[in-house]
């Protein structure tokens, strides 16, 4: 439950507004825009290490690699060190990681839907 005033916790029901709460911790982490990235190549099915940056434009190998520990360390994302020369690392979603593409996949296709009107209400810069 929301209120005008703030965020309120009622029914038992946990309120992603309050910051003490959970949910709010869970959103702050998903809604990160290389955690739906990432998310978004790996619900595909295991990426190695070097594919998963080539997929993703953009993204350094630092915030990779910084995205992907931290999915993994809260459960989301599962690797696996092959020791082969040179190391083969792979990373896969776990069963808890796998519910969140379909919500995910809503947020990218309205990303793609809506674009042309972010772009329009945008300001324009001039060139220097």
């Amino acid at each position: 439950m929301r209120t005008r005033n703030g965020p309120a916790v009622s029914d038992g029901d946990t309120c992603v507004l309050d910051e003490r709460c959970g949910s709010h911790q869970a959103l702050g982490l998903v809604a990160n825009k290389w955690t739906v990235l990432v998310v978004h190549v790996l619900a595909d099915g295991t990426r190695r290490d070097g594919d998963r940056q080539r997929e993703i434009g953009g993204v350094s190998q630092k915030v990779l690699t910084r995205t992907l520990r931290r999915l993994e360390r809260d459960g989301l994302v599962e690797r696996k060190m092959h020791p082969v020369v040179p190391p083969t690392v792979e990373y896969s979603l776990t069963r808890f990681g796998e519910s969140l593409p379909e919500p995910l996949e809503a947020l990218c296709a309205w990303a793609e839907r809506h674009v042309e009107e972010l772009e329009t209400a945008r300001p324009r810069r001039a060139d220097p």
